[in-house]
């Protein structure tokens, strides 16, 4: 069991990751132009939109995403080893991040790099976050499911509140450089999404190189890939290891809060999401 990391009034899981990293990142690594952003809140398909990118690059050539471990491909900037990685990686980068807005590096923001920010259901985020890391040593253990949804709805858990988090990084949502999408879309219109990704990056994809984005992306494939399932992270540095896809449904909350539950959610959600117009949230 470990505690957590706290660094500026955020909780950071306690292995791989130091202060002195996580304050560098935000004040001087230097984000490039020609860089490309993955970020999300956890447990809102990081990954999957990591091997999309991946492969929308390769043209649908799987070769790199089943050679190459997901998180050297697209290194997280807050983490000791991706921190590292990145600041010796020359040309265009695949950066990967969790990051709230004020911990996000600073150069960003005057920087032409493109940012693709994937938005969930919270609803979702949090079973899915429950069932990822109550087994593992990267969090103290909820115990329970009824914890779990109290630490959630408070922000006392990694990276902490989804609602800050989300709230900040739309801010962004009208700028050139960033690249709203949701989860819900990347399920329901897989394709249609994958297409908007190639035009934000200005790639160009045949037909045939995106069938071929489409079927080495798909949730079973990637499940079988040792490379992005993250299988390769032995036990002993992570309890129980990683089981990194667990269902990739939308929806799964139902199967697991009461309706007391649903009912202090949505309480929470509309006083936290005021403001902000209800098409930007297709889960609702």
């Amino acid at each position: 069991m470990s505690d957590y990391l706290w660094f500026e009034g955020i909780p950071f899981p306690a292995l791989g990751f130091e202060k002195e990293i996580l304050k560098e990142v935000g004040d001087k690594f230097v984000v490039r132009d020609e860089d490309t952003i993955m970020l999300t809140y956890p447990k809102s398909g990081t990954n999957w939109l990591i091997e999309i990118v991946c492969l929308i690059h390769t043209k649908g050539n799987p070769q790199w995403i089943q050679s190459v471990p997901i998180w050297e491909r697209s290194p997280w900037v807050e983490s000791e080893d991706g921190y590292q990685t990145l600041i010796n990686k020359e040309g265009p980068r695949l950066i990967s991040s969790h990051l709230p807005f004020h911990l996000f590096p600073k150069s960003f923001f005057s920087s032409k790099a493109k940012m693709i920010y994937v938005i969930r259901n919270p609803r979702d985020v949090l079973v899915s976050g429950y069932f990822f890391l109550h087994k593992t040593n990267l969090i103290k253990n909820p115990e329970s499911l009824i914890n779990y949804f109290e630490w959630f709805l408070k922000g006392n858990v990694v990276y902490g509140s989804w609602f800050e988090h989300t709230r900040a990084w739309l801010s962004m949502r009208e700028r050139d450089n960033f690249l709203l999408l949701s989860y819900e879309d990347l399920k329901q219109d897989t394709r249609g999404t994958i297409e908007k990704i190639c035009d934000f990056l200005g790639k160009k994809l045949e037909k045939d190189e995106l069938d071929l984005v489409l079927k080495y992306s798909s949730f079973q494939v990637m499940k079988e890939n040792k490379m992005s399932n993250f299988s390769l992270v032995p036990e002993d540095v992570i309890t129980n290891g990683l089981h990194l896809m667990r269902k990739g449904t939308t929806g799964d909350w139902k199967n697991h809060f009461t309706v007391a539950q649903a009912e202090a959610f949505d309480k929470v959600f509309q006083e936290k999401m005021i403001g902000f117009p209800p098409e930007l949230f297709p889960w609702q």
